[in-house]
């Protein structure tokens, strides 16, 4: 009721201008001399009056399609902010650090996704893509992502995971297109599921998107090289989907997960703007930081595009940070207590 009560005044107010002005059109036309008059003044002067009255009308609806745009674009980026929430600094042992940048910049909302959630099984972490960008793109995002927050708690495997998004992708697309024609039914995600064990193996399921990045010492080199899954959507998923183990992540290096539009992002000249050499030089940052690698690598795609990128981007670094565990040989007495038990 509070709601109703002060919507009223302000449609009351938006309205009231608009009729006023055409009010006063009117009784002039209607009652004013001059507006009876044929005469090139009496012309030009009642001219001028409905032009002054247009004009105002034009420059009060474009106001008020203003502050219904912006008022739009506040609710989408609140929107966004919830579904994409701050990562804390550290889980499970692991430096976190993401962030991602919409090629929509007036609207500051994009449909690339990402988590990274500490569970019983290890941490696991998912970095997607939605078909398309923008405030449109918002509602596949969040199912996807709420799915993806409830099934790690619940799935042992990241098989059951990516079966559970897979459900939750076709029921937000039945739930929002009723016509098989439309577009919206079409739509896809690619997706990449990675699980880091508490003895820091790493575990990927991968539909349609990018392979991450491992940094070391030694310089940064795709993860895998495997051939993905098709994203999600486009076809059934296998009964049973085999994750790629994709060996350790030791203490010090890095992963670097990423959406296609880093890759994608282009120059002036069309040329692609290369990751890998960016991440080269990252990892000569002595130590290997995620939140300094963020700021090196959108520096580097802002200048190599000018700041006008065609695609949403987004970027996650994870980082071991965990103690490694060492095991010190056992003493002449504590060797003979364990014998005997």
């Amino acid at each position: 009721m509070f709601r109703i009560k002060g919507r009223v005044p302000r449609r009351v107010s938006t309205l009231g201008l608009p009729t006023a002005w055409g009010a006063m059109a009117v009784a002039y036309k209607l009652s004013c001399p001059l507006a009876q008059e044929d005469s090139l003044g009496a012309r030009v002067v009642t001219s001028a009056v409905f032009f002054a009255v247009g004009t105002g009308l034009i420059m009060h609806v474009r106001q008020a399609l203003l502050r219904e745009l912006r008022q739009v674009r506040k609710v989408a980026g609140a929107a966004q902010s919830a579904l994409l929430r701050p990562l804390p600094a550290r889980i499970d042992g692991l430096d976190v650090a993401a962030a991602q940048l919409s090629a929509d910049r007036s609207a500051c909302v994009g449909g690339d996704l990402y988590e990274v959630i500490a569970t019983e099984h290890g941490v696991r972490a998912v970095m997607g893509d939605v078909r398309g960008h923008g405030i449109t793109a918002i509602g596949t995002v969040a199912a996807v992502l709420g799915s993806f927050r409830e099934a790690v708690h619940d799935e042992p495997d990241l098989g059951g995971v990516l079966h559970r998004l897979d459900r939750a992708l076709a029921r937000h697309v039945r739930e929002t297109c009723r016509d098989p024609d439309s577009p919206a039914a079409e739509e896809f995600v690619t997706l990449l599921l990675l699980e880091i064990g508490p003895d820091d193996e790493i575990t990927v399921l991968n539909c349609g998107h990018p392979w991450p990045y491992l940094l070391s010492g030694g310089g940064a080199e795709p993860l895998a090289r495997a051939d993905p899954l098709p994203p999600l959507g486009l076809f059934p998923l296998p009964a049973e989907p085999t994750p790629l183990h994709c060996g350790s992540l030791p203490p010090g290096d890095c992963l670097v997960l990423y959406t296609d539009g880093v890759e994608d992002a282009r120059d002036a000249r069309g040329r692609f703007f290369s990751l890998q050499a960016a991440l080269v030089g990252a990892v000569r940052q002595d130590p290997i930081a995620p939140h300094p690698i963020l700021r090196t690598l959108f520096s580097a795609i802002l200048r190599h595009t000018r700041g006008r990128q065609a695609d949403d981007m987004a970027l996650l670094v994870l980082r071991n940070d965990r103690t490694p565990v060492q095991c010190t040989p056992l003493g002449a007495r504590g060797a003979a207590r364990q014998a005997t038990n």
